[in-house]
């Protein structure tokens, strides 16, 4: 298993697949690598792809310290440095895509062709879930609570005719501290003012039914970053790009080809 340290002497695992230009897959909060091994192919057959488990995560080391997408962000320059990549396109779904949004506007001279999706500009200007979508995620039930992140990560009907398992609902394998740090990171994510330095070549992706991440934040990203793109899926919900994988890697992969 190859790893990748910062300077602060953090270990972080990471995974190459494919040839060509690099790809650096990006996935959400408190996953890791796994989210994209069901699509992970559709970009792997004409890129290398290039994923990591964020720190607190997978096989990378799991400090208990304070953890921000900035900080993310920062980690993923550590592993294409590792690599020797100087350049590559970045698709960074959820809060991934937060993460997307700095290593965009802090390293441009490092990032290609952007695709930010299901994410948030956050801060005051992001929208946030719903009540009733946090109470659905707070129940005491445990099962119940599982049901409905799976619910909002995918249609009932997909669900019924793909049973499982999951990768996209977070790492069994993290600590309690672990957990927490993602959290706190996720929700502390402010880009707003960084959005308009962003030059790469960005689209933005959202599925039309996401109240996980609601489906507002898109233009919102679209509109703040200079010539970016929107794509809208329509009935998709938060894991569109599992669940609408036909329509979304396509879409994806047309785009960063003239990036």
């Amino acid at each position: 298993m190859p790893y990748a340290t910062t300077d602060g002497g953090v270990k972080l695992s990471y995974q190459v697949r494919g040839d060509g230009p690099a790809l650096v897959l990006l996935q959400g909060q408190a996953n890791d690598h796994r989210w994209w091994d069901p699509v992970r192919d559709d970009f792997a057959a004409s890129h290398l792809t290039v994923t990591l488990d964020w720190r607190g995560t997978g096989d990378s080391d799991k400090p208990d310290e304070p953890y921000t997408t900035r900080g993310f962000a920062t980690d993923v320059v550590t592993v294409l440095d590792a690599l020797g990549i100087g350049r590559a396109h970045v698709y960074g779904t959820s809060m991934g895509g937060r993460v997307a949004q700095w290593l965009a506007a802090d390293h441009p001279g490092r990032v290609g062709g952007l695709v930010i999706g299901c994410s948030s500009p956050g801060g005051a200007h992001g929208v946030e879930r719903s009540n009733e979508v946090r109470r659905s995620l707070a129940q005491r039930d445990r099962a119940a609570a599982e049901r409905a992140l799976l619910e909002l990560m995918y249609t009932p009907a997909w669900l019924a005719a793909h049973p499982g398992p999951h990768h996209t609902t977070g790492d069994p394998g993290m600590p309690a501290h672990a957990r927490r740090r993602h959290l706190a990171a996720s929700a502390g994510h402010d880009a707003w003012d960084a959005l308009p330095s962003i030059t790469a070549p960005t689209l933005v992706v959202h599925g039309t039914d996401d109240v996980f991440n609601p489906a507002a934040n898109a233009p919102l990203l679209a509109g703040r970053i200079p010539g970016a793109e929107l794509r809208l899926i329509e009935g998709a919900r938060h894991a569109y790009f599992e669940e609408f994988r036909e329509i979304a890697s396509p879409m994806v992969l047309e785009f960063l080809a003239t990036a």
